[in-house]
């Protein structure tokens, strides 16, 4: 059932979720020029790991903020917060996993949910 602030909470959903995790991500854009630096937690490379991390935390985030292909867009956000909760945090108290958690439970709620019509993917209905 839908109500009258369904669309709202999905913007504000997907703009204070994605908005954090852009705080996230934008400092690892600075890495780019040293990748080594950066962790390699799945075994493919730091190189591979850095754009990976940067493509769900900062392209990702853009695309949701804006709610442009959310559903899609939900999908590498979610995995990377996957990755940093089970794998980065494998041996961590459930307190430091807790961020990584809340994240990958709001980036599920968004694909499942969608944008809502204060996106750009609601704008086409």
């Amino acid at each position: 059932m839908k109500t009258k602030f369904t669309d709202l909470a999905l913007l504000i959903l997907r703009v204070g979720f994605s908005g954090f995790m852009l705080t996230h991500g934008i400092p690892k854009m600075n890495m780019l020029s040293n990748p080594s630096d950066f962790g390699d937690p799945i075994g493919i490379g730091a190189t591979l790991s850095l754009i990976l991390a940067i493509i769900g935390e900062v392209v990702a985030p853009i695309m949701l903020i804006i709610g442009f292909k959310t559903k899609w867009a939900a999908i590498p956000a979610a995995i990377t917060m996957l990755v940093a909760a089970f794998i980065v945090h494998a041996k961590d108290d459930l307190a430091t996993k807790e961020h990584a958690l809340l994240y990958l439970i709001a980036f599920v709620v968004m694909f499942l949910a969608g944008a809502g019509k204060y996106s750009i993917d609601g704008m086409k209905k």
